[in-house]
């Protein structure tokens, strides 16, 4: 095992120099490529200050997470603070305007930093690059490193690659989109990095996977993005309060001044992907104040996030099929119009949410789906978003041209104040609204695309094509949250038929054993797939229900 120690005195800087006796960081997981240029004892050093200092407040807002969704299972209706009213009442305060790279994000690519796919992200023509360390990617250890290698290469240009057929990648642009990395949420650790605090010898904790992602990228690459013009941007995952928020900037103020850096010099934009933080967002805008670049509508883990929080309550917070949970329903369009007038009247981007549509070899079948994409971020442009996501090189254009139509030379529109927007704590929860129904197909492909997500997962792969859609963990997310809260309401599909566990367990092996039949004799492929069997039994037919599918998954198979 290898070992790390931070200093005892001092502030740390890039020069490893710190302000208050920390523990060390034990290096426990395997050889990777690079590794001796990432995890340096200075990058170390700094990486246990942050956790000496913030893991302690990060453990408490995990216990306040689950308080609030206890209250919530209990009956209890999230509903805008009573506690910030004044902050939501007063005109006066704003965000800073959008920092030097950010200006224009009409179009952002979103995907893991696998090599292959970051040179690919980068000579994609959108105007950001979300750096994906959370759900497009799997926190083995060789992803955790080499992606902060790969990131540490396109931050210089100096990234290229040759494939095991010889094929060659490199960057064929002068300007590739502004880079935003997107760390792990605070609720995942990082068991490869043990803390070991001072004075002590044996006891040992897991990292928090958040302030690894954050603090490696921002250790290794903040001065040098400043130099070239831009900055250390994120993306901020599963934020649920605005105290989370406020952790965040207190991290970040810490990293400005450890590495000299001008107060606002980092920039996040925070993602409302769950239903607590939708009543919160003036709030978080607030808390993060100097480092705030926006908000973003993280359309799948919010649905994710409604089904868990809601799970267990049953009638109007019963979802159908998850095709029929489109962004028109009525709580999901409440949701991104609050968005748009919020950041709007704070002078924040608004960001649109994902088209995760994969193009294909047949143009029938691209054009129909273009012509759902196209009307979907139609939709966005004229509400106000200032722009929004695509998961494939091969979307940039179709969604960068609607956007077009609307924003003209202008690089984007937040201007345009939404007053006309009036949406109540009500209309956030106006679930029973929802059209569609539960239907025996919409059980199956629930069953279909978690497994063939988790198999992929288990194998390293955190972005998968499945059935046309790039598929991420929030998806699988909602297929085994729909299955579980289907379950344990007695709900039924459209012919009447009650959804039991012993229906939905019948399903999971019809489809476990169609998956074998496709990987035929690949060994590893079949271990895997058995191993996807188990885990998504254990989060979508158990009695208790797991906070996040990722948790279990890393505990046992990585």
């Amino acid at each position: 095992m290898e070992t790390a120690t931070a200093t005892e005195t001092g502030a740390v800087t890039e020069t490893g120099a710190a302000t208050a006796p920390v523990g060390r960081v034990e290096i426990a997981g395997p050889d990777v490529g690079r590794q001796e240029e990432i995890l340096t004892p200075e990058a170390l050093a700094f990486l246990a200050h942050l956790h000496a200092r913030f893991s302690g407040t990060r453990a408490d807002l995990l216990a306040m997470r689950q308080r609030r969704r206890n209250r919530i299972l209990a009956g209890k209706d999230p509903d805008f603070l009573a506690e910030t009213r004044s902050i939501r009442e007063n005109p006066g305060w704003h965000v800073p305007p959008p920092a030097p790279g950010l200006e224009d994000r009409r179009v952002e690519i979103t995907g893991p930093t696998e090599r292959k796919m970051t040179i690919n992200a980068l000579n994609s023509g959108a105007k950001v690059w979300l750096a994906d360390l959370e759900d497009a990617n799997t926190p083995h250890f060789e992803n955790v490193i080499g992606g902060q290698v790969n990131l540490y290469d396109a931050v210089r240009r100096s990234i290229d690659y040759t494939s095991p057929e010889g094929k060659r990648y490199e960057l064929q642009t002068e300007t590739p989109p502004t880079i935003v990395v997107r760390p792990r949420g605070w609720h995942l650790t990082e068991k490869h990095l043990r803390y070991v605090p001072a004075g002590t010898e044996h006891h040992d904790e897991p990292m928090v996977g958040a302030l690894v992602d954050f603090g490696l990228y921002f250790f290794h690459n903040a001065h040098e993005l400043v130099r070239r013009g831009v900055g250390p941007y994120f993306y901020l995952p599963k934020l649920e309060s605005h105290l989370e928020a406020r952790l965040w900037n207190d991290v970040f103020r810490f990293a400005e001044e450890a590495l000299d850096l001008p107060r606002g010099t980092i920039r996040a934009t925070v993602l409302i992907e769950t239903i607590t933080a939708a009543f919160e967002m003036e709030e978080i805008l607030y808390e993060l104040r100097e480092h705030s670049a926006g908000l973003n509508a993280g359309r799948w883990d919010y649905i994710f996030s409604l089904i868990k929080n809601f799970r267990s309550r049953g009638g109007r917070f019963v979802l159908p099929d998850r095709s029929a949970v489109t962004m028109t329903v009525p709580f999901m369009r409440a949701y991104t119009e609050l968005l748009v007038q919020t950041c709007h009247r704070r002078g924040a981007h608004a960001i649109g949410g994902m088209a995760a549509f994969v193009p294909s070899k047949d143009p029938e079948m691209n054009e129909a789906a273009f012509a759902k994409v196209r009307e979907d971020k139609r939709r966005e442009a004229y509400d106000g978003f200032d722009g929004s996501w695509v998961a494939h090189p091969g979307m940039v254009d179709v969604v960068r041209e609607v956007f077009d139509e609307v924003l003209g030379e202008r690089p984007n529109q937040i201007e345009r104040r939404r007053d006309d927007v009036d949406v109540r704590a009500a209309d956030l929860l106006r679930v029973e609204q929802t059209p569609g129904r539960i239907t025996e197909a919409g059980l199956r492909t629930n069953v279909s695309v978690a497994l063939r997500y988790l198999e992929a997962w288990l194998g390293g792969r955190g972005a998968v094509g499945i059935f046309g859609l790039m598929e991420d963990a929030a998806t699988a997310e909602i297929s085994r949250s729909q299955l579980w809260q289907w379950i344990n309401t007695e709900a039924a599909i459209e012919d009447g038929t009650l959804i039991t566990h012993r229906l939905v367990a019948d399903i999971v092996a019809d489809e476990a054993a169609k998956l074998l039949d496709e990987v035929g004799d690949d060994e590893t492929r079949r271990r895997r797939v058995e191993q996807a069997r188990e885990l998504f039994e254990q989060v979508s037919l158990a009695p208790e229900y797991p906070t996040f599918l990722t948790i279990p998954a890393y505990a046992h198979y990585i």
